[in-house]
């Protein structure tokens, strides 16, 4: 019996083990799926806040011509109280010239009966012939008021007419401006990128020597050393040398583009998260990232680019490209970008 039971122990199979191994397979499959999942989630927000604020602008653009259409109604509006008017003011100058013209005949009978007794009502007949003269000449002045009164609905029915059409045009522009405003919207985009890439293509031509500065997505990217000493927002030789190569293609390229599009170049200072030492000239990353940034634009402006066309940003260390604390992280943090954009 010993004997048997030892043997049976020794069948026995432990499955512990491939169980937690199976387990951790799984959980690690699920943090996977779970990572693609919140990486796909950041990716759908950034695009669909750009297209939110593409929206924004139509519809801030219908709002206002709903605004002028409602005002065009106004106006009509406006318009067919004044026909009312007129019509009512004809209707009282009908009356009146009927009453005149039954005076008038009446006027006329007494003259006549005066006729009749010229002994006796000599007085009186003259007295009727004065007020038929004036009755006529009221008469005759309302009949003027009444042809005054008629060129004036006239006109009022020919604007009504014209308002009526205005209104029929707006409405079919406003049924239309959606699909304008999406192909101009897409045209200005795409002259834009045009000569964002010819912009970048002659940057990349006069600058290509340098392995320190480089294109990032739709920005030209300066390291902060090539432009700048530590700690300091002053341009030195080498940094107004390429900042003047930069001025020359700019103003270049602003010659061919379009007055219509209203084209800024960006110009954004970054650094890295190394805290600045109180004895020194800027209190934080902060100001010494605008004073960078400021110091480029001020520079670009004095060689002949147009103020109006440049912005200056200083976002300090919160924008980093690059992880860590390393020093090749740092070098990376510490930058000059350049963007060509709308305002």
């Amino acid at each position: 019996m010993a004997l048997r039971r030892k043997g049976g122990r020794e069948r026995t199979i432990d499955y512990w083990p491939g169980f937690v191994d199976a387990l951790s397979t799984l959980l690690l499959s699920i943090m996977f799926l779970l990572t693609v999942f919140v990486l796909g989630q950041f990716i759908l927000s950034r695009e669909i806040s750009g297209k939110d604020e593409v929206l924004d602008r139509l519809n801030n653009q219908i709002n206002e011509l709903t605004e002028l259409l409602a005002l065009e109604k106004s106006g009509k509006q406006d318009l067919e109280d004044s026909f009312a008017n007129l019509q009512a003011q004809l209707a009282l100058a009908e009356g009146e010239r009927s009453k005149l013209q039954k005076l008038l005949d009446q006027g006329a009978g007494t003259a006549g009966t005066a006729e009749a007794r010229a002994g006796t009502l000599s007085n009186e007949l003259t007295q009727q012939k004065d007020i038929s003269e004036r009755a006529l000449n009221q008469v005759e002045l309302l009949n003027q008021q009444i042809a005054a009164l008629r060129a004036q609905i006239a006109a009022v029915e020919e604007a009504l007419q014209v308002s009526e059409a205005k209104d029929k045009t707006s409405q079919a522009k406003i049924s239309d401006l959606g699909r304008r405003l999406n192909v101009a919207l897409a045209q200005r985009v795409q002259e834009l990128n045009r000569y964002r890439s010819d912009f970048f293509g002659r940057l990349r031509e006069i600058l290509s020597d340098r392995e320190n500065i480089r294109i990032v997505g739709d920005r030209f990217v300066f390291q902060s050393e090539v432009l700048f000493p530590s700690g300091g927002a002053e341009l030195n030789e080498a940094g107004k040398a390429e900042m003047g190569k930069l001025a020359t293609a700019l103003l270049e390229l602003s010659r061919e583009i379009p007055s219509e599009i209203d084209w800024v170049l960006r110009v954004d200072g970054h650094t890295d998260n190394v805290p600045l030492s109180g004895t020194g000239r800027y209190a934080d990353n902060w100001e010494l990232s605008s004073a960078r940034a400021t110091s480029v634009v001020k520079f670009l402006i004095s060689q002949g680019v147009p103020a109006n066309r440049l912005v200056a940003a200083g976002f300090g260390q919160y924008q980093a490209i690059a992880e860590g604390d390393s020093d090749e992280a740092k070098a990376q943090n510490r930058r000059i970008e350049l963007k060509l954009t709308e305002k």
